[in-house]
């Protein structure tokens, strides 16, 4: 009896009939039991004599793969949908500041955090490169951060409860302006174009006061953002091979004897813990937006182009000084606020980056940013024992150039140095008062032309 029919039965083997219902045609069930042996579909006798068994496979792996691609769309939170970014932006940022409780993430940083989960977010297809809500980040949020920071900037109580390590602070500032200017002869990187001396000012500014005026000099001088997210990434590596530098130097040097830690607090600062009252934050808020819409005025009404973000840091500053004890009373309230924003604004940082272009660009300010730091180093702790400064001293004054108020208040109390948390705290301050004057006034006058 011929075999009239087969059966698909997902690439299971069906062996042929039995010999003993086979008819006279025996030929014909052979070369059908052959097929089934070459290809496990099994076809009709009709469709077996036109098929070729290589041919549906290929057939059917190009129809899935077209039917994948039809129903994937990249992003996938588009740039119009508002909450969604949003969402994504501000969820990245606390990633980022509860990621500085684990081990990897306190030693790469929360802004690094973020800044890299953004990256991969947007390179990743998950949250666009550009969105509207992106000029929101950078036109009102991040101004609204400045003055939240520098609440504390009351130039003063700098000048006068810093003695020395002011001295040794100035002196760290110096030898990072000429580590810039001597890295940036040896590794120009011309391949950034005009990004090259832009990003080497804005690491200068942040190597005398910290991350706000890294990306503050950033914005002014309209660096790239895949060469800022670079920037971040290569100086974060240098600085926590550097953090290690600093404390294995200063490993010999004990600790002093125990003091209270009450005596010397920052005026008008609230007893509240970790607690932010509401008026406190509310009032901090509104300060800030008052600065921001003055210095959105003068900026306009004098034609700076670029020159918001040093403006209002600039009229910060005056009133923290002529108004010490009411700002200070603020600061708690509006450095919380401004952690949260600055890390949205690393989030952006990350997502408006490329990674092929980090790649590309991470190795050569990797490079002048080890130089940079390194001759840092040399001239605070040779010309600071040429001038008999203590070694602690500049060691905490080097901190806070390179790290912030944070980094050095961190140091000086992991160490046991009491006398220097505080003066730590207000150099660094201090410089978050200056750097972004001093980094955007070097790389237009010096840096450009060279």
């Amino acid at each position: 009896m011929a075999l009239k029919h087969l059966y698909l039965h997902n690439n299971l083997y069906i062996p042929s009939p039995p010999l003993t219902l086979c008819s006279s045609r025996r030929q014909n069930a052979s070369s059908i039991s052959n097929t089934i042996l070459q290809h496990p579909i099994v076809l009709s006798k009709h469709i077996e004599r036109k098929y070729k068994p290589q041919d549906f496979p290929k057939r059917k792996l190009k129809l899935n793969s077209t039917t994948i691609r039809s129903q994937l769309n990249f992003p996938i939170i588009s740039p119009q949908d508002q909450w969604g970014t949003w969402t994504a932006l501000f969820a990245t940022g606390a990633f980022g500041i509860w990621s500085e409780k684990t081990k990897v993430g306190s030693a790469l940083s929360g802004a690094l955090v973020s800044t890299l989960v953004g990256l991969a977010a947007s390179n990743l297809g998950i949250i666009a490169c550009d969105a509207p809500a992106y000029k929101i980040v950078t036109g009102f949020l991040l101004p609204l951060a400045v003055p939240l920071l520098l609440f504390r900037a009351d130039m003063r109580r700098v000048l006068k409860s810093t003695g020395t390590l002011l001295l040794a602070f100035l002196l760290g500032s110096v030898a990072t302006t000429i580590g810039t200017l001597l890295a940036f002869w040896m590794i120009p990187m011309r391949s950034l174009g005009e990004d090259g001396w832009k990003i080497a000012a804005a690491l200068m500014g942040r190597h005398i006061g910290g991350a706000v005026n890294y990306v503050a000099i950033s914005e002014a001088l309209k660096t790239s953002p895949s060469v800022v997210t670079a920037g971040l990434a290569a100086d974060n590596l240098i600085c926590a091979v550097y953090f290690t530098t600093l404390f294995a130097l200063a490993s010999k040097i004990p600790a002093e004897a125990t003091l209270s830690a009450t005596d010397d607090k920052i005026d008008g600062e609230p007893k509240s813990g970790n607690q932010l009252p509401v008026l406190q934050t509310a009032t901090a808020l509104a300060v800030s937006f008052s600065i921001c819409k003055a210095g959105d005025l003068l900026t306009k009404y004098f034609g700076i182009q670029g020159g918001t973000l040093p403006t209002i840091t600039a009229i910060v500053v005056i009133l923290a000084t002529s108004f010490p004890r009411q700002f200070a009373y603020l600061a708690p309230s509006g450095e919380a606020m401004a952690m949260i924003l600055m890390q949205v604004f690393f989030a952006f940082i990350g997502a408006s980056g490329s990674i092929s272009n980090v790649l590309n660009t991470t190795p050569s300010i990797f490079l002048f940013a080890l130089i940079q730091i390194a001759i840092h180093l040399a001239v605070i702790l040779g010309v600071g024992k040429l001038l008999r400064l203590e070694l602690k001293q500049l060691l905490i004054a080097s901190n806070a150039n390179v790290g912030g108020p944070t980094t050095a208040c961190g140091m000086a109390t992991a160490k046991g140095w009491i006398s220097l948390v505080i003066p730590g705290i207000l150099v660094g301050i201090f410089g978050y008062a200056i750097a972004t004057f001093l980094g955007i006034a070097f790389g237009e006058f010096v840096l450009k032309l060279m």
